[in-house]
């Protein structure tokens, strides 16, 4: 099936996607401040694992249905856009009662529930247009008619998944290794605004983008 597989056009697409920073980017460093390691990296399990949901809805041809359809497409979109300023707003709360907050040592065990800092990931993702539309027009190109086009989107998600999160492992090592001056109340205040602030803006702009 893979024989005659485009490898080498995939791969640049897909890093190039990948490290192209976004909402997934700041999602994953943001929560590596917050939390640590394990609050950075399980953030970055959800958003890889959403791909796999893309890829199989894209392979289902459910993707043509959703983007033929004005209505739920501005649905997801709006839901996606909520949830981003959702998180910005969280942020941004965050940052008001900072100084309420005792100092973090940066080795200190995250007291994030695993399942939020998944959930916030896969959320997002999941409830972003972009991917689905990416996945909608990129994944035909190297799918195989003559097989079942499932295996081969779940194997190319697998790819993409694969890189997705070493290049987000990396960035949540190097946020850990300045965790310490991060979690300095006045820095992890500044950066708490400048994160909610960026986050509503990719809400609003996801909302306001025409169909």
């Amino acid at each position: 099936m893979f024989d005659q597989f485009l490898w080498l056009p995939f791969l640049v697409a897909i890093t190039a996607l990948t490290l192209t920073p976004g909402v997934d980017t700041l999602l994953v460093m943001r929560n590596a401040a917050r939390g640590g390691h394990r609050d950075g990296l399980l953030t970055s399990l959800g958003i890889c694992l959403g791909l796999f949901i893309h890829a199989s809805i894209s392979a289902a041809g459910l993707s043509v249905i959703l983007l033929g359809s004005a209505e739920l497409f501005m649905l997801l979109k709006l839901a996606g856009a909520a949830y981003l300023i959702w998180l910005g707003v969280q942020s941004l709360r965050s940052a008001i009662n900072r100084q309420k907050l005792q100092f973090e040592q940066p080795d200190a065990v995250s007291t994030i529930p695993a399942i939020v800092s998944l959930r916030e990931g896969l959320l997002s993702n999941v409830l972003n247009p972009k991917p689905i539309i990416f996945y909608m027009a990129f994944l035909p190109q190297f799918i195989d008619p003559a097989y079942s086009a499932l295996p081969q989107a779940l194997m190319m998600a697998t790819v993409h998944f694969t890189i997705g999160m070493l290049w987000q492992g990396s960035l949540v090592l190097m946020v850990g290794r300045a965790r310490c001056w991060l979690q300095q109340p006045r820095v992890a205040k500044v950066l708490d605004s400048i994160t909610g602030a960026l986050l509503i803006g990719f809400g609003a702009k996801l909302a306001s983008t025409s169909n």
